[in-house]
């Protein structure tokens, strides 16, 4: 699977918002998902992984992992490793110019994230990105959409 052709791994940090997603066993229940990844001062990648459990008002969860960059030329392949000593495959398939957009991928072709900087995500953003998805062997029909969570964990942080 090819990854894009370069990131500039201090841009890619920061918040992003999963859109949609195929899901691990450990995320199917999650809502309204989001990565926060930080750049550790040896280069790895401190990633936390927040989402309410079940419901957009449910309980807030989180979990951390380790990203190490796999491949320096593009900064696009990382292992990802949330339980010692294992690294799972973690390829930036997808980053618009504007960083806003992102798709991180595996070669298995098992496990998919839509990601955006934003809480809001078009229709036709998403549904492009899940064209392009497809066009890398996804089954759509998997692919389990979020948007929808995070307006209402929005409001609900208001009250």
């Amino acid at each position: 699977m090819e990854t894009v052709k370069q990131v500039d791994i201090p841009r890619f940090m920061g918040r992003w918002y999963v859109q949609a997603s195929i899901p691990t066993l450990f995320e199917r229940h999650a809502r309204a998902p989001i990565e926060d990844y930080r750049l550790l001062d040896d280069g790895r990648i401190l990633t936390t992984f927040s989402y309410h459990d079940r419901k957009p008002d449910g309980p807030l969860k989180s979990s951390q992992s380790i990203g190490f960059v796999d491949d320096p030329v593009t900064n696009a392949r990382w292992k990802m490793q949330i339980i010692w000593p294992f690294r799972a495959d973690y390829r930036i398939v997808y980053l618009d110019e504007a960083y806003q957009h992102a798709i991180i991928g595996r070669m298995k072709r098992d496990y998919l994230w839509i990601m955006s900087h934003s809480t809001v995500i078009s229709e036709t953003d998403l549904e492009g990105l899940m064209s392009f998805a497809g066009g890398l062997g996804y089954n759509k029909s998997l692919i389990r959409i979020h948007r929808n969570d995070f307006p209402l964990v929005e409001r609900q942080a208001r009250r």
